[in-house]
């Protein structure tokens, strides 16, 4: 069992940060919450060590794939399997350590924990226990989420994590279309072997020039970030099988402000009707505006079944 050292510390003066290096004491009935690099080992934080050091219970996704950066840091702490196929009984078991003074580090295969990563059970099931013994302390570092907003080079005022798209197209497409009319950036986690045909949805739901960053293997030694059209990154991906590898982050500029004149909007859907079947129609009038693809197959019915109803 750890032992419990409080260290006090003056607050700051006003305006004052607190910037100074305290040591690393780990506490009893204690979850830490342990951001661990994403590739470079070295962007691990020396008071993430510390703690991962000392703490009775490591928590990890994946103990083989952990054992390696513990043993990397000198780590020899216990460590338990903690994944989304044990979540239900582990925690339970991880709660009652903690009840019993251990302290505990949970951490993902890779990034921040709970980051599209398995932990949200346990730090909710503490929360919700309200036992004044047991506390968590979060431990941060990077994100890939994070890491690669900084790097896109799109607004960063109002974004949201929307994390990996469903597997199924037809649910992919319907989780895309609920994010059309979205004004802020967006960041997505998107498997290699799916990223083409992602791609390919995202250009049909958010029109071919709507600006994407491309993050790939972040901190690692083959780093590839670049920031396109959507239209452009599809063709640049497809030529590259290097580029269908590894761990990849999509950052994706949200819809701009401006609204396409509804006088324009029901000149594209005439004139294209009169040529095409509704559904071909909406999907080109949907890649020249951006609008939303719902919105603008309703109006295109409106139109079909009555011309008169389009504004001139």
């Amino acid at each position: 069992m750890s032992t419990t050292v409080s260290i006090k510390h003056n607050q700051p003066a006003a305006g004052q940060a607190e910037t100074e290096r305290y040591n690393t004491v780990v506490n009893a009935g204690t979850l830490y919450l342990v951001a661990t690099p994403i590739g470079n080992l070295d962007d691990i934080t020396q008071r993430a060590v510390e703690v991962l050091q000392q703490v009775d219970i490591i928590a990890a996704e994946d103990t083989r794939h952990s054992q390696r950066l513990l043993s990397h840091l000198s780590v020899n702490s216990r460590m338990l399997a903690y994944h989304e196929h044990n979540e239900e009984k582990m925690t339970e078991k991880l709660f009652a350590e903690l009840v019993h003074g251990k302290s505990v580090a949970l951490i993902s295969d890779a990034g921040t924990p709970l980051i599209s990563d398995p932990g949200y059970r346990l730090v909710s099931y503490v929360h919700a226990a309200d036992n004044d013994t047991v506390k968590i302390v979060p431990v941060p570092g990077v994100c890939a989420a994070i890491t690669a907003l900084s790097a896109a080079g799109l607004a960063t005022d109002a974004f949201t994590f929307e994390g990996f798209p469903p597997s199924r197209q037809g649910a992919r497409l319907n989780f895309f279309e609920r994010l059309a009319g979205q004004h802020r950036t967006m960041i997505f986690y998107v498997s290699c072997h799916k990223i083409i045909n992602t791609l390919k949805d995202m250009q049909e739901v958010f029109s071919a020039e709507r600006r994407v960053a491309f993050a790939r293997e972040l901190t690692k030694t083959f780093e590839t970030i670049k920031r396109t059209t959507l239209s452009e990154l599809l063709a640049w991906v497809e030529a590259d099988e290097n580029q269908r590898k590894g761990e990849i982050v999509l950052i994706v500029e949200g819809k701009t402000a401006t609204a396409t004149d509804s006088r324009q909007l029901d000149f594209y859907l005439s004139t294209l009707l009169a040529e095409l079947p509704v559904k071909q129609c909406v999907k080109l009038v949907v890649q020249l505006t951006g609008e939303n693809k719902n919105e603008v197959y309703k109006r295109a019915l409106q139109i079909k079944d009555n011309p008169e109803t389009a504004e001139n």
